[in-house]
């Protein structure tokens, strides 16, 4: 850790996203609470998330847009943007424009997805391979240690001023992403020429997961868990006021306890990683969450925020294991459709997931959901631990070569 805050380049970097972060995680969680207020349904907040998903689909012309640009001036390009559309929602003054609330999470679940792979990119030609597992972990940890304040921020600013301070706040990080992106010293070399026709180029990604082990099993226990871990939109709303009897805004305070535990998992998370291997630090996080399910379940503070404190700790594991993984047994130029279509695949049956949460919630006990979920998470992570004809080490250098950066 202490060689990467010596990193000119790596440490400037890391700033600046986790200012970016700050913003993020205020505005999510207060545009699904915005909603919930506007309108009084658990099930159309849920629905916000579930359009920052959708947006995700758009993953695979990111992902090659991310591979055939220089990703410096892509990512200043692209969080300058970013700013700009959250900017529209201060045009929402009531119910009637709750579209406009979901109109704007499509949007910026789309800028998400250009952000994660020209990071995950950029991270691979600005660091040595060496420091990449401290590096995700880091960044990691910086977003989802900003549980620890940033839902409280956002749901506190939204029940004491309104929306329309933490989207000021949002759009800001944003602005501020860019400037630490153009303070890099970083010169990239020139992207590669396209490699046939367009629609080749865009499944590039896809075709190299399937023909690495290690990826491919990460990618198939990624969509048997996320078959129901989106249920976590929607089902948090009805722990919050059905089992605990609090208001919508007690949300906050359970996203900062998740904060917690995503510091004390990000701690040690490159540490445990280098000892047992990406692919092992992710199937530990599955089983983790699985418990976190269970620990959900009972009418009790003390449970609920244990749940979400492991919750927290399992989501930066899987995180800092997957994109360290898919650095490690990638060629830099394949990187950004890589993250793109892991993202894809696993977001479809996230959103369907989100949809269907939404839904059930409404009629099935929400308890019910969370024993379906342990169930199944944890069938995703004893597949993930299973041993596979031709698994590739799970910290394999990266393959082919490794331009200059």
């Amino acid at each position: 850790m202490r060689r990467l805050l010596r990193h000119r380049d790596g440490r400037l970097y890391i700033a600046g996203q986790t200012l970016s972060n700050l913003g993020d995680n205020s505005l999510w969680l207060a545009m699904a609470i915005w909603v919930k207020i506007l309108s009084g349904s658990s099930t159309a907040a849920g629905l916000a998330i579930f359009a920052l998903i959708c947006g995700m689909l758009l993953a695979p012309v990111t992902g090659l847009l991310a591979d055939r640009a220089r990703r410096r001036p892509l990512l200043i390009a692209a969080n300058l943007a970013a700013a700009a559309l959250v900017c529209a929602l201060l045009l929402v003054t009531g119910r009637g424009q709750i579209w406009l609330i979901y109109l704007v999470m499509f949007g910026y679940g789309a800028a998400n997805g250009l952000l994660t792979a020209g990071q995950t990119a950029l991270l691979a030609v600005l660091l040595p391979p060496d420091l990449l597992g401290e590096a995700n972990a880091t960044l990691e940890l910086a977003r989802q240690g900003f549980r620890l304040i940033t839902p409280l921020l956002g749901a506190g600013l939204l029940a004491v001023a309104g929306p329309y301070p933490v989207i000021a706040l949002d759009a800001a990080t944003f602005v501020l992403a860019a400037a630490t992106v153009a303070a890099l010293r970083l010169r990239e070399p020139r992207p590669g020429p396209a490699g046939g026709h367009v629609l080749t180029e865009v499944t590039a990604g896809m075709r190299h997961i399937g023909r690495t082990p290690d990826l491919r099993r990460l990618l198939v226990a990624a969509v048997i868990a996320l078959l129901v871990f989106g249920f976590f939109e929607t089902v948090p709303f009805t722990i919050v006021g059905q089992g605990l009897h609090r208001p919508p805004t007690f949300l906050g305070v359970l996203e900062s306890v998740m904060g917690a535990g995503a510091v004390a998992g990000g701690a040690v998370a490159a540490r445990v990683m280098r000892r047992t291997g990406e692919r092992v630090l992710v199937g530990l996080a599955l089983l983790a969450s699985a418990v976190s399910c269970l620990l959900l379940i009972p009418p009790a503070l003390a449970a609920v925020l244990a749940g979400m404190a492991v919750l927290g700790a399992a989501v930066v594991w899987v995180n800092v294991g997957a994109v360290t993984l898919i650095q490690r047994q990638t060629p830099p130029g394949l990187i950004g459709r890589v993250e793109s279509a892991l993202t894809v695949a696993s977001t479809v049956p996230q959103a369907l997931s989100i949809a269907l949460g939404a839904a059930l919630v409404a009629v099935v006990d929400y308890r019910v959901l969370l024993l379906v979920m342990a169930a199944v998470v944890a069938c995703s992570a004893v597949y993930l631990a299973l041993p596979g004809p031709g698994t590739a080490p799970a910290a394999a250098e990266p393959v082919g070569p490794r331009p200059a950066g």
